[in-house]
Formats: C-alpha cells, sequence, structure tokens
C-alpha cells in the first residue's frame, strides 16, 4: 500500500513539474482558412476648412525687414477677424528673420533681411472661405501655402467606412472560397491596415510638416504652387474621401 502511494505522489509530482511548453498549442496553427483585405472609402462634403498663409518682406536694414512683416501680420489678422474668427482659429505657425546675400556679387558684402511669418486660419463656415482668402491678399499676404478640407465628424465617417471595409472583406472572402468548393467559417484574426489617411500639406517655409498639434488634425490636402499669390475664383468645397483598410482571416470548412 505505501508503494502505491509514494508511486501515485511521483507520478503527480512529475505531471505539475512538466514543461509549459509541452502543454501549448501548436507554433503553427495548421487549421484551414483564408486571409482577405477589404477597403471602402465615405465620400463627405467638408464642413472646415483650414488655410495656410505666407508673408514675406525684405530690407537691407534687419528692423526694417521685420517692421513690415509685423505691420502686414497685424492687418492680416485684423482682416481675418472681421469674418468673425474665433482667436483659437488664427495660429502663428512660422516667424522667421534672415540675412541673404546677393547671388551674382557672392564677395561682396551686399545683403538684405528676409522676414517671413505664416498663419494657419481654420474656417468653420466654409462659405466665408473665398472671400477671406481674397481679404488677406489684400492686406499683403503674398503666399497661399495650402487649402485643406476637413470634416468635423471624422470619427463618425471612419466607423461607416471601416464597417464598409469588413463587409467587403466577408464578402471576397466568401466568393473566393465558394470558387474552391468550400464555406467560410468564423473570423480569427481582424486587423486595421493603412488607409492612406489624411496626411498634411507642407509649405516651404517648414512650417506644415513637423509635427505641429495643428498639423494632426489634417485629414486631406490641396498644395499650392510655392510663392503663388493667387486663389482660384472659386473654391469648390466638393466631397473628401475618408478611407479605411482592414484585414481579415476566416477558418474555412467544407
Amino acid at each position: 500500500m505505501k508503494k502505491q502511494i509514494v508511486g501515485a505522489l511521483l507520478t503527480a509530482l512529475a505531471m505539475g513539474s512538466s514543461p509549459a511548453w509541452s502543454r501549448q498549442m501548436p507554433l503553427y496553427d495548421l487549421r484551414p482558412k483564408i486571409s482577405v483585405g477589404g477597403d471602402a472609402v465615405v465620400n463627405v462634403t467638408p464642413d472646415r476648412i483650414v488655410i495656410g498663409l505666407g508673408i514675406e518682406t525684405s530690407d537691407p536694414e534687419i528692423s526694417a525687414a521685420k517692421q513690415k512683416n509685423d505691420e502686414i501680420v497685424k492687418k492680416t489678422i485684423a482682416a481675418i477677424k472681421g469674418f468673425d474668427i474665433p482667436d483659437g482659429d488664427v495660429q502663428t505657425e512660422h516667424s522667421s528673420l534672415q540675412p541673404c546675400w546677393n547671388p551674382d556679387y557672392p564677395r561682396v558684402p551686399t545683403k538684405t533681411y528676409i522676414a517671413r511669418s505664416s498663419l494657419v486660419v481654420t474656417v468653420n463656415d466654409p462659405a466665408k472661405a473665398e472671400e477671406l482668402v481674397a481679404s488677406t491678399l489684400q492686406a499683403g499676404v503674398n503666399f497661399i501655402h495650402g487649402i485643406d478640407y476637413q470634416t468635423t465628424e471624422l470619427k463618425k465617417y471612419r466607423e461607416q467606412a471601416r464597417d464598409l471595409a469588413l463587409k467587403a472583406a466577408k464578402e471576397k472572402a466568401d466568393k473566393m472560397a465558394a470558387a474552391l468548393g468550400q464555406t467560410v467559417g468564423d473570423p480569427i484574426q481582424i486587423g486595421e491596415g493603412y488607409s492612406g489617411s489624411p496626411g498634411c500639406y507642407s509649405s516651404n517655409w517648414w512650417g506644415w510638416d513637423r509635427g505641429s498639434s495643428r498639423r494632426v488634425l489634417s485629414q486631406i490636402s490641396v498644395q499650392e504652387p510655392a510663392g503663388r499669390s493667387d486663389v482660384p475664383d472659386t473654391i469648390a468645397l466638393g466631397q473628401i474621401a475618408i478611407r479605411a483598410s482592414v484585414y481579415v482571416t476566416f477558418l474555412l470548412k467544407k
């Protein structure tokens, strides 16, 4: 009897001390499965526009170059305020003052000073955008760095696009499996892929491509050529595309 009890105890200890990996699932999932991707786009009329404005002045005197720039900035902000734009929706994005030598006579110490400022304006009433841009140009703005069309309901439309992308993935899996005489079972892995989601436009004064809090809000952009000082006769809102991309792995069954 004692031998039987000791033998049972040793067996129990051996089972309890067996390596954990011996009781885990296999490293490879050998179940038949199918992996597919799904993409979808939801087109939305924008209800917010973010505009990048640039001001550049120059003068042989450093103080004069800055003073000229400051005066135009003040006039520009006053013009923007005339459209009932809140203070929080007008931001100075970039400001610089630097010397520039005459490139034709590099050895002659003839230089001028260039002052640059860029402003970012968020317009929550798209109907105001065209007239606002025209007013800022009259105030002295000489660069339009970009016009960014956005929606304030981005989360809602992204979720709609994601749902459509998942449905597209399921339809694709069903058709592919059916062509092989099989059917699709439960999903065992679901993930969201890169959907080309909204990046931001950049200005030639390094104002919109280096991580400001404004930039991360950018959703879809229209780049204007550097140095362009005119705007279209009409700012057409059109629609912006909210995209979603997913990947799903389904089990296969006969």
